[in-house]
């Protein structure tokens, strides 16, 4: 199979650009020939303001280079994983010029949010969920806290939305999860044409001792990953457990000054995948204590392969991967004092945590392997191509 992937990176790399990429060399493992058209948002400072925002709605550059490959070198099919800001809709318009079929994958919520998370000051927003232009987000400036930079995401979806794009251009929309797609549906969107697919784990990290005696978070450090909640729980536990925090973003210094402040949290800051990897299987325990809608939640089905029970907060995708007193324990998001109860009780149960860990890593080979993820894209991509 020949397939032409699209995507548009981030300055910041993180868990979007590792699961696609994981998805582009598991393909070309089994045999499919992959090629990809990338941008990257570092070119956006070599951008006239208005030039940026006529190209965030429509690209010509990237419909002329996407039919411009396609006429080189056909494809079976275009896999878009993310066209924002730089390559714009315009590639879906490419593709049906050329008589290709698309398929987009929703690793955000940036078609229905300006902002792509749902989240503002602090909390869940749903205010521009299914409004036809998405005007509270204008009213905010909730991308990148600029009402201009908002503006012209808002023009785009509404553009797009009147042209029907992703009714009309987008054979199937794969969302990671049922939470996801259920919000999709929520704004309009048709459901028979959302499928469920989740991300996976490409290489088998092995499992885990977990005899490290801690408890491990792994992600960016802001406000919507939960790190208020977080340390303001390891201040209240009875136990002296050490946490160790791996990341950084824009809470670094809260997370420097609980360090000085408590001898039992230490900062790892950015580490590799397989430092990541190790931490997690010596771990009792990782805490996903997210208070946004996440998408999925790869780092939880990294715990699970190592073999390491996840106490997370009960919301959005998160919520659906972790099994509540199986895999691990979900806990109250913006409540403290319930994260601090439910690593209390693991910390007190041994043998229900033993349990945990063996179900954890059954539920990633049940679910999460790169075989899984394999069978369930080449069936989708049969589909659109075989009807």
């Amino acid at each position: 199979m020949r397939i032409l992937s699209i995507h548009n990176s981030y300055q910041i790399r993180g868990g979007e650009d590792e699961s696609r990429e994981a998805e582009e060399s598991l393909l070309k493992e089994m045999g499919h020939q992959v090629e990809v058209y990338h941008e990257h948002n570092h070119q956006l400072r070599d951008f006239h303001p208005i030039n940026l925002a006529v190209n965030t709605i429509w690209s010509q550059h990237a419909y002329q280079t996407v039919r411009q490959q396609l006429k080189q070198n056909p494809k079976d099919l275009i896999h878009v994983q993310n066209f924002f800001p730089l390559i714009s809709p315009s590639v879906y318009y490419a593709a049906q010029a050329e008589g290709v079929p698309v398929i987009q994958t929703l690793r955000n919520y940036r078609l229905l949010c300006p902002n792509g998370l749902f989240f503002r000051e602090g909390q869940v927003c749903e205010d521009c969920l299914g409004k036809f232009v998405p005007w509270p987000g204008i009213a905010h400036g909730c991308y990148r806290q600029n009402r201009g930079a908002t503006g012209v995401t808002a023009a785009m979806l509404t553009v797009h939305r009147t042209l029907q794009t992703w009714h009309k251009q987008v054979n199937l929309l794969i969302s990671l999860s049922k939470f996801a797609r259920q919000k999709f549906i929520e704004a309009g969107w048709p459901g028979e044409k959302i499928v469920v697919k989740p991300n996976f784990i490409h290489h088998d990290p092995g499992v885990g001792e977990g005899t490290g005696g801690y408890g491990l978070f792994v992600g960016r450090l802001s406000v919507e990953k939960g790190l208020d909640v977080l340390l303001d729980a390891w201040t209240q536990l009875n136990a002296n457990v050490p946490l160790k925090i791996v990341g950084d973003g824009p809470l670094a210094n809260l997370v420097v000054e609980a360090s000085q402040k408590f001898p039992h949290v230490e900062w790892l800051g950015r580490r590799s995948l397989t430092d990541v990897h190790a931490l997690m299987g010596q771990a009792m325990f990782l805490v996903f204590p997210s208070q946004w809608y996440e998408t999925f939640g790869r780092v939880a089905i990294e715990a699970f392969a190592k073999g390491t029970p996840v106490i997370a907060s009960d919301i959005g995708a998160i919520a659906e991967l972790v099994d509540h007193g199986r895999t691990g324990l979900l806990f109250d998001p913006k409540d403290s004092t319930d994260l601090t109860a439910k690593i209390e009780w693991l910390l007190n149960h041994d043998s229900e945590r033993d349990q945990m860990r063996q179900a954890a890593r059954l539920e990633f080979e049940t679910k999460y392997t790169a075989q899984k993820n394999y069978h369930q894209l080449i069936k989708f991509y049969d589909q659109v191509l075989h009807g």
